[in-house]
Formats: C-alpha cells, structure tokens, sequence
C-alpha cells in the first residue's frame, strides 16, 4: 500500500518526490530518505504517504535492503500531482516533506490549508546554486527546517537562496547498506564483460549535455595524457545520456578508443563489481552538491579524485582517502592520477582510511537517527506539532 496506517490522532508524514524508481544521485537519495521513513513510522506507528512526480502512474515499489516500500507515482502529471498533494492537507497531516526544492511550493500550498502542519525540505546541492524563482524561493524559505547534505550546500542556501540560517540543518546521504555489504564480500560479483584488464581509472555519473559540469572530457584528457607512461591504462566511464556522442567524438580524436570504455544499462550489482576492480575513483565534477557515489567508491576502499569544489570537499580529505585538484584543471587532474597509478601503498592507505570513514560516518544507522531527531525538532516525536 502506498499509506501505513495508523490510529486517529497520531503522526502522519507526507512526503514528496521528483522519482523514486530512476538512476541518480537525487534518487538514491530519496529512496535512502523513503526507507528511513518507513524504518522510523514503522516503529512509532505512524502514517506515511509517498507520493512520486516523475514515477510511472499508479501503485509502485521498490527495495531496500530488506524492506519493500510503497509510493504513488503520478507519470509526470503536475496537475494530478498538486490534486492529490491538496487532497493530502485535509487528511490531518502532521509534517510535509519535499525532498527536492522544486516540491517545496506544492508543500508551502499544503502548509497554507493546513497551517498547523510542519514542512521540512531536502536540498541536495547544484539545483539552489542560482537564485530559484521568486515564487520557489519563497515557498523554501516558508519551511520550518531545510536540509542540506554538506557544508557547501548549506552556506548556498543561506547565501543565494536567502534561508534563515537557524532553519538550515545539515544531514549528508548515507552509503546504500547494499554496497557496503557487496564491499564486505565482492568475490561473486559480476563484472561486465566489457570491463578492461589493467590500470583502471572509474568515473560514474549521467553523461547528460546539462550536466558536462561532472567532467568525463577532463578525465579523457588525463587519461589520453598518461597513455605512454601507464600502457595499461584504461579509463571505464558508467553511464549514459545524451552528451556520450559528443565524448565518443573526443575519445577518437585523441586517439584512445581502444583505452576508453563507456558502460550503459549495468546492474548495480555489476557497478559494485567495477567498483571492485578498479585502481582509483575520479569525478572532477564542479557541480556536486554531495557526491553519492564518492561513498560508494569508499565502501571498497578505493582511493577518490574530485575537484575542490562543492560537496566533494566534506568527502574528500586532502592526502587521507584521496585527492582534492583544482576545477577545470586537466593537467592537475592527470599528475593526481599519475601519483595514485604510480604508489600501490599510497593507493591502499588511502583506501583503507576511506573505507574507515564510509562505515564510521555515512551508514544508514547514522543517516536513520539524524532524520529521527530531525523529525523530533518539529515536535513529532511526542505526536504532536511542535
């Protein structure tokens, strides 16, 4: 069912989604988000509503870890949606959660019929960069808390989008329980048959034209830069989208076709397992507003490159679990590969303290407790608004 029940009188979250059952960092994060919902309803007895824009219409699921959860998916109907948003004030609703700015109006019009109800909403990072339309801006400033996965992101709405910082909470993703146990175990994973034998470099991301920002051409510069001194060297980007025909171009200009690998349409069991067998993580995005995947990479003690800038600046500690490189910088970004390719014991120290951190810092037990006490901020742990 897409609601828990629960007895008259209690809490009841509603939360909104832009895609739950899609591939992204912004998805990840909501279902991580959606399951420590369920985790913390369940236990209070407590209602839950999930409600999804972009997910096919109707009744959806999807797993984690052992918990299959429910959401009502609205096929990229604003109109449907914001129906059944409103619909959703009148059930006496205790606390609306947007988990995306762009959700944060439909959640403002719910606190405007309900004007007891709590609002929270979840950043995530580039999307509150640039200032938001007046309407947007307004409806993220009428939250009674904003949550923000790193240091960066949180200034950025404070800064740019003008939110009271008394209301501006941080709380980073966590690292899916999956993959720290495919980690844990990584022997019977299966690789693609695509993937080199080698030196590999792995980058993942969405090779989207509106999100070149991610930097997969600066790391086919690298990569084609270091050929002669590393001749095993291969680079295997994960992903796909439609800027690949305008890297695809560039690989077979600078004459790296047979050193490149672009990997679509894996599982993410088979991504665990590239993960497994590469030598060094890199993503030298300057649009990170967190980095989910700089995690993953941690969780099987790979060392990580990324460019100081964002949210990759709370994951990456200088000389510790990886490699900070100034932004747009191809040649700092292929001297930071050449000293990890080069020091097997560097690699392995940085990874083995990457691993320490991923596990100590950004489990789902840590991210589950932070919401919780979250949610007790706005009064819910007593049942009653605060």
């Amino acid at each position: 069912m897409t609601t828990r029940n629960s007895t008259p009188n209690s809490v009841r979250i509603v939360s909104l989604f832009p895609e739950l059952l899609g591939v992204g960092g912004v998805q990840e994060a909501g279902r991580q988000t959606a399951a420590a919902l369920d985790e913390i309803a369940s236990a209070k007895s407590w209602a839950t509503s999930f409600l999804s824009l972009n997910d096919p219409i109707g009744l959806q699921s999807f797993g984690v870890d052992e918990r299959k959860i429910s959401l009502h998916g609205f096929g990229r109907s604003k109109l449907r949606f914001v129906y059944s948003v409103m619909g959703q004030a009148l059930k006496n609703t205790t606390l609306v959660l947007a988990a995306h700015p762009n959700l944060a109006l439909p959640a403002s019009w719910m606190k405007h019929f309900s004007p007891g109800l709590k609002m929270v909403v979840m950043s995530h990072g580039i999307e509150v960069w640039q200032p938001l339309s007046s309407r947007r801006r307004i409806a993220l400033c009428a939250a009674d808390l904003v949550l923000a996965p790193s240091r960066d992101t949180a200034q950025k709405l404070a800064n740019v989008q003008g939110v009271s910082r008394e209301k501006v909470l941080r709380l980073a993703w966590p690292v899916s329980s999956n993959f720290l146990r495919w980690a844990n175990a990584p022997g019977d994973l299966p690789l693609p048959e695509k993937f080199p034998r080698g030196q590999v470099v792995l980058t993942v991301g969405r090779w989207a034209a509106s999100e070149r920002y991610k930097g997969a051409d600066k790391l086919i510069s690298a990569v084609a830069s270091l050929r002669k001194n590393f001749p095993d060297l291969h680079l295997v980007a994960v992903g796909g989208g439609d800027d690949l025909p305008r890297l695809q171009k560039q690989v077979s200009e600078l004459s790296v076709v047979e050193r490149v690998h672009f990997l679509e349409g894996i599982s993410r069991q088979e991504l665990a397992a590239c993960y497994a067998h590469a030598d060094v993580f890199a993503l030298p995005s300057t649009g990170e507003g967190f980095g989910i995947v700089f995690l993953e990479a941690m969780a099987f003690r790979k060392p990580i490159v990324g460019a100081a800038r964002g949210g990759a600046t709370d994951l990456i500690r200088e000389g510790v679990n990886g490699l900070l490189v100034p932004p747009h910088d191809p040649e700092q970004l292929a001297q930071a590969l050449d000293r990890l390719l080069r020091d097997g014991r560097l690699r392995a120290e940085m990874g083995l303290r990457g691993g320490e951190i991923v596990r100590r810092e950004y489990g789902f037990e840590a991210f589950r407790s932070g919401l919780e006490n979250i949610l007790a901020e706005c009064g819910l742990d007593s049942g009653l608004p605060a």
